[in-house]
């Protein structure tokens, strides 16, 4: 059963509707209407849904989808475009976490976000892909990276993970022409992890969700955690960082509550139930 709680985010123009499925946030695009373009209402209300996912230590994992007949169409230029300062553009609301994690002043994200997309997935959609762990698209779901045909480059983390997630040609095709590809594409270069029939991509995400908030957290997030720091530098550097912190990082967990649960539930072949500590 679905359990509701308040949420933090402002009620009054509900651009992200937030639930909580035990320990899962789920984070729907709300604005169907404009194909969920994101306005900057949007962006800052997604950062603040992140915040909450981070601060809770009940909540294990992330979800985003969206409602309506597609993803998003990008960015809402219209409103987006005169926000852009000498400084750049800043969408993090206070309290919040920027989900595109390019923002240098916004917290890191410490806990896993899964995505499910379908119909349009434009632009900054690929670019929350990309910043996710997991993305899920239905196989009717159209892609494009269209920023070149605008006059802009892709500033929400394309250019920086998009050649690392799937090779330098692969992403320079898309990004560089601005075509529209498909969910086969996509699943080929490995931007998708799994396709699914239209309409099952979030029950389908929230499968792999429900997986990953069974298994004990603060291990799920130090393996999120020791992975990205070995992808980050993107050379050798992060891959010594990574394999100085592993040894470090296994004194500490063997430690934790979660790790004596785990090994009896080995012992007694019985599923662990984590607590988080």
């Amino acid at each position: 059963m679905t359990e509701h709680t308040p949420s933090e985010i402002p009620s009054a123009s509900p651009r992200i509707l937030v639930e909580r499925r035990g320990h899962i946030l789920l984070m729907a695009f709300n604005r169907p209407e404009k194909r969920n373009a994101a306005d900057f209402e949007l962006l800052q209300q997604l950062s603040l849904a992140y915040g909450e996912l981070e601060r809770d230590p009940e909540l294990r994992v992330g979800v985003v989808h969206a409602i309506g007949e597609h993803f998003t169409a990008g960015l809402d230029l219209a409103d987006v475009g005169p926000r852009i300062s000498a400084a750049g553009l800043d969408i993090v609301a206070e309290g919040g976490i920027d989900p595109w994690q390019v923002s240098p002043s916004s917290p890191p994200r410490t806990k896993p976000v899964v995505i499910a997309v379908h119909g349009t997935c434009l632009t900054l959609g690929i670019e929350l892909m990309l910043a996710s762990d997991v993305a899920v698209a239905a196989q009717s779901t159209r892609f494009a990276q269209i920023e070149v045909s605008r006059g802009i480059l892709p500033f929400g983390g394309a250019t920086i993970r998009f050649p690392r997630a799937v090779g330098w040609g692969n992403a320079m095709r898309w990004m560089l022409t601005g075509d529209t590809f498909d969910a086969v594409e996509a699943h080929r270069m490995g931007l998708v992890q799994q396709l699914v029939p239209d309409g099952e991509q979030l029950d389908a995400a929230l499968a792999i969700a429900e997986r990953i908030a069974a298994q004990a957290p603060l291990a799920v997030q130090a393996t999120l955690a020791n992975a990205r720091l070995a992808e980050r530098a993107g050379d050798d550097t992060g891959q010594v960082a990574a394999a100085v912190a592993l040894q470090p990082e296994l004194v500490r967990l063997a430690a934790t509550e979660d790790s004596v649960r785990g090994m009896q539930a080995f012992v007694n072949r019985q599923p662990a139930d984590f607590v988080g500590r």
